[in-house]
C-alpha cells in the first residue's frame, strides 16, 4: 500500500468500486443459492461462481482497509 494519504477523489473512486464489488458479491450469492436449490446443479459452474465470490470478498476487504485511516498505536 502507498504511504501517502488518499485524496477525496481517490476515496470516492474506491468507495464506488467497493459498492460495485459488494453488489456483485451479493448477486453471486443469490445465483449460487438458486443453482444449488434447483437440481441438478451445474457443479462446475457453482464452483467457479464460489471462487469468483471469494476473490471479490478478498478485494472488498482490501478496499475497506484502504478506506480506514491508519490509527497510531
Amino acid at each position: 500500500m502507498s504511504q501517502h494519504p488518499l485524496s477525496e477523489s481517490e476515496i470516492s473512486d474506491l468507495r464506488s468500486l467497493l459498492f460495485e464489488l459488494q453488489v456483485e458479491h451479493r448477486d453471486l450469492d443469490l445465483v449460487i443459492a438458486h443453482l444449488t436449490d434447483n437440481p441438478p446443479p451445474d457443479d462446475l459452474l457453482v464452483r467457479r461462481l464460489k471462487k469468483r465470490k471469494l476473490l471479490l470478498k478478498d478485494r472488498i476487504l482490501q478496499l475497506e482497509q484502504m478506506l480506514v485511516p491508519d490509527i497510531p498505536a
